[in-house]
């Protein structure tokens, strides 16, 4: 019998309904406007993004940018600067005929975001473009401003009708929203509000940058398309999940922002927790973007919201303070310049969750950010049970661990798995040993910047790696207890904040979260 393909011919390949909705959509031809064009997320992120899109031929044939910012310059000083930033920091060296040919198609738009003059030379600009390319162009808003700027920028676009689609059924209309959103479970539902006046949910694209990563996707793929996992992926063999994202540097220049946000604010509530939906959702009916989000948010459904009285048990915050990184001697946050006398804001934070529902009842979630740390990793550990009874003699053994399986986001993206095996030689020593796969090795190909599959995603119209508006709420409902309870207030003085080493493992208070037996993962 022939056989293609591993299957014997003639028998049709039965349809996976995990794969049903994946078919990429063909990227329209599009004008996409940045809004904060001049900014540090535009010239660092999303630029270079464009051209490596661009040199890949994955932006539609007829695309143009506009840039809108504050700063009074012309087209070409604009362009100037485009091509400057993409130089220092695009991924891959450009090569001259793609960039000036990306390029050629930009233009600029000063002045404040709330002058409807701006949106009246907008809306010139890209009539501009269409009259150039000859038929309707699709309209791509990306917010890359202070948060501040949001509901002013949108509610212009509605006021200057550049919100719709006029007339009907000549293009598309997107808004792209950049983190945070809202930074209360009350703003978040106060700009939801706002934002769906002018535009409906299906136009909004609201970024999280680390659902564009390799390895957040690839944990999908994981768990959906390897069957040796899912069989596994439950209480029954699942001990514990614990989610790190730490970073060696501090605050740098950002005093401002961050001692107005803080680690919790700033990662947990939205990269962690999105995080561990992907760990702990559902297989979704197929991978449409509806049906992914829904299984998120059932997941952020099921993690009983915190109260006074449990907050004390599942939270822990602190700040670093004067310490050694990387054999330099770094200042504590309250030297950091910048940073008000008094500050409690957190630089550290650490949550013991739970998802109560059927697949993970009993299971704790660790969760941890924090700023100057021993070393720069974000990953996912995911820890099985022990075996319930070792037969092999201990003598001389290093201990037999149990098995766990790591997802590393950065700084190298793989995955390994940690397995118990014999040691060589006469007697049975067992010690662990990983199995490993990483991406640079096993494709040998960079991976692209999260802002380009994001990026054209929102172009594209396939919203499954963006966050929904009950999504946003939900994760809020997690986190904002927490912030009230270790805000000061008129009546109470803040939750003391514990402290920690520049350059160690974090506070010693979070160990208070972990069950008896439980450990940090070291950093």
């Amino acid at each position: 019998m022939a056989v293609a393909a591993g299957r014997p011919t003639g028998r049709p390949e039965p349809e996976n309904p995990l794969t049903a909705g994946l078919e990429r959509l063909p990227v329209a031809p599009t004008t996409l406007v940045i809004f904060g064009a001049t900014g540090d997320l535009a010239r660092r992120k999303l630029l270079p993004a464009l051209y490596n899109l661009a040199h890949e031929g994955a932006l539609p044939e007829r695309f143009y940018l506009v840039g809108v910012s504050r700063k009074e310059k012309e087209h070409d000083d604009f362009r100037a600067e485009c091509e400057e930033a993409i130089r220092r920091f695009s991924r891959r060296k450009p090569d001259d005929s793609v960039l000036a040919s990306l390029l050629d198609n930009v233009k600029y738009v000063p002045g404040t975001f709330d002058d409807e003059a701006v949106y009246s030379e907008l809306g010139t600009v890209l009539d501009e473009f269409e009259q150039q390319a000859g038929e309707p162009l699709n309209r791509a808003f990306y917010l890359s401003t202070a948060p501040s700027f949001f509901p002013v920028i949108v509610e212009r676009l509605g006021a200057s009708k550049l919100a719709r689609d006029d007339p009907p059924g000549h293009r598309e209309v997107r808004l792209i929203i950049e983190k945070p959103f809202g930074t209360t479970l009350e703003e978040a539902r106060e700009l939801n509000r706002r934002v769906l006046a002018i535009f409906d949910e299906t136009q909004i694209y609201r970024i999280d940058h680390y659902l564009g990563k390799e390895t957040v996707q690839n944990m999908m793929a994981f768990r959906f398309a390897n069957g040796m996992f899912e069989p596994l992926w439950n209480r029954n063999y699942i001990d514990s999940v614990q989610i790190t994202a730490a970073e060696d540097i501090g605050i740098g220049s950002r005093a401002d922002y961050y001692d107005s946000s803080g680690a919790l604010r700033d990662l947990i509530q939205n990269h962690m927790l999105q995080l561990l939906c992907h760990v702990a959702m559902e297989p979704p009916v197929n991978f449409t973007a509806e049906e992914v989000r829904n299984e998120k948010v059932k997941v952020l459904q099921a993690i009983p919201e915190p109260t006074v009285e449990t907050i004390p048990k599942l939270a822990v915050r602190a700040q670093y303070g004067h310490g050694h990184v990387g054999g330099e001697d770094v200042p504590g946050y309250m030297q950091e310049e910048g940073v008000p006398e008094g500050s409690v804001t957190e630089t550290y934070a650490a949550l013991r969750l739970e998802v109560d529902n059927w697949r993970w009842a009993g299971v704790p979630f660790y969760l941890r950010t924090g700023k100057r740390l021993a070393r720069k990793i974000t990953e996912i550990a995911v820890t099985l049970k022990p075996v319930p009874h070792l037969a092999f003699s201990q003598q001389g053994s290093l201990g037999v661990q149990p098995n766990q399986l790591v997802l590393a986001l950065q700084p190298n993206e793989g995955v390994s798995l940690r397995l118990g095996a014999k040691i060589p030689g006469t007697r049975m020593i067992i010690r662990p040993v990983n199995m490993e796969f990483l991406y640079g090795t096993a494709f040998l190909s960079q991976s692209p910047e999260a802002y380009e599959r994001l990026i054209t995603d929102a172009m594209r119209g396939d919203a499954t790696l963006f966050t929904r508006n009950d999504e946003v709420e939900a994760q809020w409902r997690v986190c904002d207890p927490i912030v009230k309870a270790w805000a000061p207030s008129d009546t109470q003085s803040a939750v003391p904040i514990a402290s920690y080493d520049a350059g160690s493992q974090g506070p010693e208070e979070a160990d208070g979260l972990l069950r008896e037996g439980d450990s940090w993962r070291a950093i």
